[in-house]
């Protein structure tokens, strides 16, 4: 071989030496986690980018692409993004409600084991109900939230009642009172569109009036005593105009665009709404919103239960065929960390408690944090049933049919729990 072509040989050799060696770097060094998230509650995508670029300094060799969706677009990219082999995410943010459906088709990673003790003892006890289903956990909480019960403070004065009601029936008494003094022609405004609000008003209810969605071996309940109870008391308020008849097509935006209006005094919703009162660019009612803990009625007052309420809360989770489980595992535990909760709860409820007792904290946030720590021992989750999503449409169609007098509230629980026997029937 004369020295030409060697030189040749050695440059070739050279080149593909570099080649394997690039290739190799960025499968070892190169990974890219792909994460989907809700873009409307939550952190901003600012917030977003900042954490990001944080856990990157944290691992240089790690990229994280984030994808944000409103939510009612989230739950069907889901479906469709990490029901295959290769999904395209690795970190999801998961409703609750959504868990049990996704964990049982093998989507999620089990994470049980990497749950320690400590996080057990100083994580809301509530807050581990967002990722559980059939005993294990599928991923960690991140997104705590509750219905609380909205009052207008200055109208109630008005009426000239001190305090803001504890039982249903109460509230009913003064929404009474509120209208034949003509300070608001219907007091009370609710999220009653055939939509999934209108379940989690429901299940607030009848968790108030000691009720049961299922029996402890999921057999329907809601049509049992206690659930026709309560379907009455809501169309009775209907009935007896203290409810607004706008909350048969309203969701939770049409709730806090009229009680911002100064058009009723009484609202179910999510924490969201309380700064958005008192935005002058928003609301007509500035300071004068208030917020306490739901209440319940007066039978299950008395026997002990002091509130309910439904938890509308979300967690990340690690598809369990992604091919980076344990960095995207690393990324969640960095996202729910008592750091990155302390330094970003502008838009979020930390899940761990000694965030929550920081002063510092409590001072930022005077309102929310301490109803918010008061609530949430009375928080109830919606069934942890992996075919929730039929049970829910079935119910928002029946409860509908009873509010508008289509049939009458036995016969809509009753067509309901048949229906949902079906569904049960084929699991």
């Amino acid at each position: 071989m004369n020295l030409r072509k060697r030189r040749e040989t050695i440059v070739v050799v050279f080149i593909m030496t570099l080649i394997v060696l690039f290739a190799f770097a960025i499968s070892a060094n190169g990974e890219t986690i792909r994460m989907i998230s809700m873009k409307q509650a939550g952190w901003t995508p600012e917030e977003y980018d900042q954490i990001i670029q944080e856990f990157k300094n944290q691992n240089p060799d790690v990229d994280v692409e984030l994808t944000l969706v409103g939510y009612d677009a989230l739950h069907d990219k889901l479906i469709t993004s990490i029901s295959s082999s290769n999904p395209a995410y690795d970190v999801v943010l998961v409703d609750d409600i959504w868990v049990p459906q996704f964990a049982a088709a093998g989507w999620l990673m089990d994470v049980t084991d990497k749950i320690t003790d400590n996080m057990k003892e100083e994580v809301y006890d509530k807050a581990w109900q967002i990722v559980a289903y059939n005993g294990r956990e599928w991923g960690l909480p991140w997104l705590l939230d509750q219905k609380y019960l909205f009052y207008n403070a200055k109208l109630l004065k008005e009426a000239g009642i001190k305090e803001p009601p504890t039982t249903w029936e109460e509230l009913a008494e003064q929404a009474k009172i509120i209208k034949e003094k003509g300070i608001v022609e219907y007091p009370i405004i609710w999220s009653w569109a055939q939509i999934e609000a209108l379940i989690c008003d429901w299940v607030t209810l009848l968790e108030g009036n000691n009720g049961d969605f299922f029996t402890m071996d999921n057999k329907p309940a809601f049509n049992s005593i206690r659930g026709v109870e309560t379907l009455s008391w809501m169309k009775q308020t209907i009935d007896n105009g203290i409810t607004n008849p706008a909350s048969l097509a309203a969701d939770e935006e049409e709730v806090r665009r009229i009680f911002s209006q100064g058009k009723a005094v009484f609202a179910l919703n999510w924490v969201y709404m309380y700064d958005l009162l008192n935005d002058p660019d928003e609301s007509n009612i500035v300071d004068q919103a208030k917020m306490s803990l739901v209440p319940v009625f007066a039978a299950a007052q008395e026997s002990g239960i002091k509130s309910a309420t439904i938890t509308g809360s979300m967690g990340f989770a690690v598809t369990n065929k992604s091919p980076h489980k344990e960095l995207a595992y690393k990324l969640v535990e960095f996202m729910t960390s008592k750091d990155i909760q302390t330094r970003y709860a502008d838009h979020i409820t930390p899940m761990w408690k000694p965030v929550m007792q920081q002063n510092e904290i409590i001072e930022k946030h005077p309102v929310i944090f301490p109803i918010f720590d008061k609530q949430f021992p009375y928080c109830y989750a919606r069934p942890k049933v992996p075919y929730y999503t039929e049970v829910s449409k079935i119910l928002q169609t029946s409860l509908q049919n009873a509010l508008v007098g289509k049939v009458s509230v036995q016969e809509a629980l009753d067509n309901a729990a048949k229906e949902v026997k079906e569904i049960q029937s084929r699991w």
